[in-house]
């Protein structure tokens, strides 16, 4: 039965390790596509591609700060990190997850502008309000990482060092320490609540005054320009809220030892893979690109 057991879990780890492999690929490919694309297309030189690049360069970075060592600990027996290691991860993951929350709010703000003022879109997300709207994104991660896991890692640790996760993050390393975490689970709690709420204040109201603007025109071609323009970006946000409501909004001994490991395979594997695939997928634009790139590199091949 133990021997049984044993290649069960076997071959278990190597299908976790194999699809693991194949969405960390794709999410290199998917969104290092999207960047290249974004740049070299003069056509697409505009906000709303802007903070896509931003997005894309967020979701590679961030799956790249985790992804690598956890398949280095699938693929043998010893699931070890360095203490270094462990600590550069906690603050990139973090720092990177912080930036994407802003993001979010900030192409929700584009959005708005460009159904609700249309005529004056250009005005209002002028390159310089674009740009400091993904500096002050970036800025608000540093700075939430920089409190968050500079707490954390201060606190006074056991004599063990097992981490009952896949990666180093502040609701599971928290559980290290040998002293009561009540008042740091309350910290976790009201700093999420803080960097969380008032991006998806923004978001919900952008999209209720793109609803009203929508409404107005009483137009079955406004909705689905509209539809169009926001529903890449709707389906991100649910995924992206989904998913960090389960990790920062439950009891922490509950999400470490119950949730946690599938919840971080969600948001670490899953959902950096789905996000190039919905923006391209379910973008005109982006697939208009695409088709013009792959066409221009079969007349290339032809012609050599």
């Amino acid at each position: 039965m133990e021997m049984t057991n044993v290649s069960k879990g076997g071959d278990f780890i190597l299908i976790l390790f194999v699809v693991v492999l194949i969405s960390y690929i794709l999410t290199l490919v998917g969104n290092t596509a999207i960047i290249l694309v974004s740049c070299l297309d003069p056509k697409l030189h505009t906000p709303k591609y802007y903070f896509l690049t931003n997005l894309s360069l967020i979701d590679l970075c961030f799956t790249t700060s985790i992804v690598p060592q956890l398949l280095w600990n699938l693929r043998g027996p010893m699931k070890t990190i360095t203490p270094i290691g462990c600590a550069i991860q906690l603050y990139v993951s973090l720092a990177l997850g912080s930036t994407e929350c802003i993001l979010l709010a900030v192409m929700a703000f584009d959005h708005c502008a460009a159904i609700c003022r249309p005529l004056h879109y250009a005005t209002v997300m002028h390159p310089r309000l674009c740009q400091t709207l993904v500096e002050v994104a970036w800025l608000s991660g540093l700075g939430n990482t920089f409190i968050q896991s500079t707490i954390t890692l201060n606190l006074p640790l056991c004599g063990h060092r097992k981490l009952y996760h896949f990666m180093c993050e502040v609701p599971a390393m928290i559980n290290l320490a040998c002293v009561n975490i009540h008042a740091n689970e309350i910290e976790l709690l009201m700093a999420s609540l803080v960097l969380l709420l008032p991006p998806l204040e923004l978001i919900l109201i952008s999209y209720a005054l793109i609803a009203q603007a929508v409404m107005k025109i009483r137009s079955a071609q406004a909705w689905q320009k509209a539809l169009r323009t926001c529903r890449s970006h709707i389906l991100v946000v649910i995924l992206f809220y989904g998913i960090i409501t389960a990790v920062y909004f439950q009891p922490n001994s509950f999400y470490v030892h119950r949730q946690g490991k599938f919840i971080t395979l969600l948001y670490t594997v899953v959902t950096p893979t789905l996000n190039p695939l919905i923006h391209t997928l379910r973008n005109k634009d982006m697939k208009g690109v695409l088709k013009r790139l792959s066409r221009n590199k079969e007349i290339l091949s032809y012609i050599s």
